[in-house]
């Protein structure tokens, strides 16, 4: 898989992302309370399935920014289950990246992060378990290229079991908090948009 069509994918992902967060704004979804349920309602059952693959394949192939899914999720499924379907896609989509890497070896890998980021992370393999320390501290905290890293994890000796129970101890926690942190400040940026940009305008003759 060529690296670069990876990078171009990501960049168009995020723009289209940006995009989709401004036509929001500007129709004012948000500020209708029920408009979101009743579109989730009109879709049934599909709403959960969409959103376990979407999840699922941003994690396998990111085309848009990572955390953008988790912090939706709670804002259309509500906190349990927008947690729920949020944990399902991911560990289902590190799953596989640890599959496809122990499958396809390094090149595979190499196709997703750039040759410095592989050669930093890459060379905590030489270490023995303290890799395991590494994979687990980027589970439990934000900033470490998790999805990377669950690739990496498949090019190790580490069996298939002992993935999944470091997985299943320090993602969970991690990713409901973000999932739910981030629900709350996205909403309430919305909700106070037009409040933020009258400040942000009221306060240029300030700074000038």
């Amino acid at each position: 898989m060529n690296r670069k069509i990876v990078q171009i994918s990501t960049v168009v992902g995020t723009v289209a992302t940006l995009l989709l967060g401004i036509w929001i704004y500007r129709t004012g979804f948000f500020e209708a309370e029920d408009s979101l349920k009743a579109l989730l309602a009109g879709m049934g059952i599909y709403a959960p399935v969409i959103f376990l693959l979407i999840q699922i394949i941003q994690v396998v192939y990111p085309i848009i920014p990572g955390g953008v899914t988790v912090v939706v999720a709670p804002l259309v499924f509500g906190p349990l289950w927008g947690f729920t379907y949020s944990f399902i896609g991911v560990l289902i989509g590190s799953i596989i990246n640890f599959i496809l890497a122990r499958k396809y070896g390094k090149t595979f890998v190499r196709a997703f992060v750039s040759e410095e980021t592989y050669r930093k992370y890459y060379g905590w393999l030489i270490k023995g378990n303290r890799f395991e320390w590494l994979m687990a501290s980027a589970f439990a905290l934000p900033g470490f290229p998790d999805d990377f890293l669950c690739m990496v994890a498949g090019l190790t000796k580490m069996s298939m079991k002992r993935f999944l129970v470091i997985f299943l101890l320090f993602k969970p926690i991690t990713l409901y908090f973000y999932g739910i942190g981030g629900a709350s400040i996205v909403t309430w940026v919305f909700l106070n948009m037009p409040t933020l940009i009258k400040g942000w305008l009221a306060i240029q003759p300030v700074l000038q």
